[in-house]
This record gives C-alpha cells, structure tokens and sequence, in this order.
C-alpha cells in the first residue's frame, strides 16, 4: 500500500516523517494519509498553542474540534509532559494560564468532544506518536474497507 501523510497546508511547525508526505488542506486536524482523510486526523500543538487555544481561543478551536469529533480516528497530541504542566515547570509556555485549568481544558474535551487529548512529552515522541496513530487507522480502516465492514463513525 503506498502511504503518504498529508499534511494541512497551514502546518507551519512540520514534523519529518520517514514516509512520502504531500501538503494540501485538510479539513479535519494537521496530519491525516492520503485517501484517509475523512477517517483519520491529529492535531498537532505546542503547549503555548494549546494553552492559547484551549483557553483564550476556544470558540474558535471548538469548531475545530467539532470536525475532529465527527472522524472515527482522530485526536490531539501536545508536545508537552502533563506532570510537568500540573508541577508548575512549564510556566514561562503556558503565559498565565494555570495547569488546572489547562487540564480542565483537556479534560473537556475529551468528555465533550470524545477528541483524546494525548500529551507525548516531547516534539520527537508528539512525531513519533502521530506517525504510529495514522498507520494504526490507517490499518484499521483498510481491514474494514476489504471486508465490507461499516466504518466506526
């Protein structure tokens, strides 16, 4: 199977895969795979952007995450550590937003959304993870296609 990521052409911080990768617009998250976008999507955010987002931009991310929420794979992954945030040794990222209430702000999510907030540690493990994600969907997705399966949705 020949698999290529997309990545959204608005991505400015792009991870390097050691796939073939194609810019184009998504409409759902920053990386999806070709052929897969209506099934598979991870978005990708720094701390400082899922702080600024999460808590000063929300009712612009909701709708970001009401696209996200309505794929069957889809999540998003923070290049930061949660016990560092919760133990205050991300301040200077986070600019004046509490980690109580970042999480507050993942945790919603999550339950309202049903889009998991996962926080990889690292911009490496956040790439690592993303690439993993798509090929598992990927996979999934294309088990189901063989089979005649209805997709999860």
């Amino acid at each position: 199977m020949d698999f290529r990521i997309v990545v959204d052409t608005r991505e400015q911080a792009e991870y390097s895969f050691t796939c073939q990768t194609v810019r184009r617009k998504l409409d759902a998250g920053d990386y999806s795979v070709d052929g897969y976008e209506d099934v598979v999507a991870v978005e990708r955010k720094s701390l400082s952007d899922f702080a600024r987002t999460t808590i000063h931009e929300f009712a612009r991310f909701a709708a970001e995450l009401d696209q996200l929420a309505h794929l069957p794979h889809a999540c998003i992954v923070v290049e930061a550590d949660l016990d560092h945030v919760l133990r205050g040794l991300a301040r200077e990222a986070l600019r004046g937003v509490s980690p109580e209430s970042l999480l507050g702000a993942a945790l919603h999510i999550q339950v309202c959304f049903r889009v998991p907030v996962i926080w990889c540690g690292s911009r490496q493990a956040a790439c690592a993870f993303t690439d993993g994600f798509l090929r598992m969907a990927v996979r999934e997705a294309s088990a189901r296609r063989l089979a005649g399966a209805p997709r999860h949705g």
